[in-house]
């Protein structure tokens, strides 16, 4: 995942002194922002933000304003370097939720180890899942908005286990837990092997979303699905794999019989132009998903609707 930071200086002579300090870096991009493009650059929702206060022509104390009203970069790490260095000043801006005040001269490796540290400590903060260590809600919906406001296609893959809580109500939670890290390194595994600008976020329970190139998603669609038919066995016992379902007790003591977890994902592909907020991508989402499920064994449907 590449992790884009905006050096906000109107002169842009910051951007240069990042990009050598990061030359060895490739996880990081550096994009000059002039104070007067501030509001579009906010809609990308940054990984983090450096102001050069020396570059800009406004006030920075209303450019922090700025960004932290803004509903997505709240969560945004801002630095200021400055070389205004009297004590009230620093005060000034961190009451503002300022991350870090640095004053000039800069000394380069303290701040290149403050912008690797705090895009670390983002990044373990955003992943409310401690199973599997993938980005949440927050981040998942911060990655679709930076899609749309770019007007670029995109596919949004949609995974949904079957029959999970059948299997959770035999084998445990604990069992059940790991047939989800394992769902999680299934679908990472194999859009790792694919280039470009790609995420995996995990919704919560057994639900996971991924953000690909719509060049090759159906395809990911297959290669996951095989991946997980081949394995997701070892989770069962002989028995069980052997008649091809598993039995439950149901709350009247009724035995009743359930097909072994599989995979359903529903694929949205996203041509530019097509949706014009996130809730619509999650309506079409969930309607395609749901086709998927209505289909035995692990399986994928596609919505490739045009706009209207």
């Amino acid at each position: 995942m590449i992790n884009e930071i905006y050096i906000v200086d109107d002169d842009e002579s910051s951007i240069v002194i990042f990009q050598e300090l990061f030359k060895n870096d490739s996880e990081y991009k550096f994009i000059g922002v002039k104070t007067e493009d501030i509001d579009v650059a906010l809609k990308n929702i940054p990984s983090l933000i450096v102001i050069n206060e020396d570059g800009i022509d406004r006030n920075v104390l209303q450019v922090c304003k700025k960004i932290r009203r803004d509903e997505d970069n709240q969560i945004t790490p801002v630095i200021v370097v400055s070389s205004v260095s009297s004590r009230e000043h620093r005060i000034r801006i961190m009451e503002e939720s300022i991350e870090y005040f640095i004053k000039k001269p800069v000394d380069e490796k303290y701040l290149y180890y403050t912008v690797k540290n705090l895009n670390r400590l983002l990044t373990t903060n955003r992943r409310i899942s401690p199973l599997t260590g993938l980005p949440g809600n927050v981040q998942i919906h911060a990655e679709l908005k930076k899609r749309l406001s770019r007007q670029e296609p995109f596919s949004v893959l949609y995974f949904d286990l079957d029959n999970f809580k059948s299997y959770n109500d035999v084998y445990g939670f604990l069992k059940g837990d790991q047939i989800i890290e394992f769902t999680a390194n299934v679908i990472l595994d194999n859009i790792h092997k694919e280039e470009g600008d790609t995420f995996v976020g995990h919704i919560g329970g057994d639900d996971f979303v991924a953000i690909v190139p719509n060049i090759y998603a159906e395809k990911l669609c297959q290669h996951i699905l095989a991946d997980f038919d081949a394995q997701v066995g070892k989770f069962f016992t002989d028995k069980d794999l052997e008649r091809g379902y598993i039995e439950v007790e149901n709350r009247k003591g009724i035995i009743e019989q359930f097909p072994l977890t599989s995979l359903s994902i529903g694929l949205v592909v996203g041509e530019v132009g097509r949706f014009s907020n996130i809730l619509e991508i999650g309506e079409v989402g969930a309607q395609v998903k749901h086709a998927a499920k209505s289909a035995m064994g692990s399986s994928y449907a596609v919505d490739r609707r045009k706009q209207n």
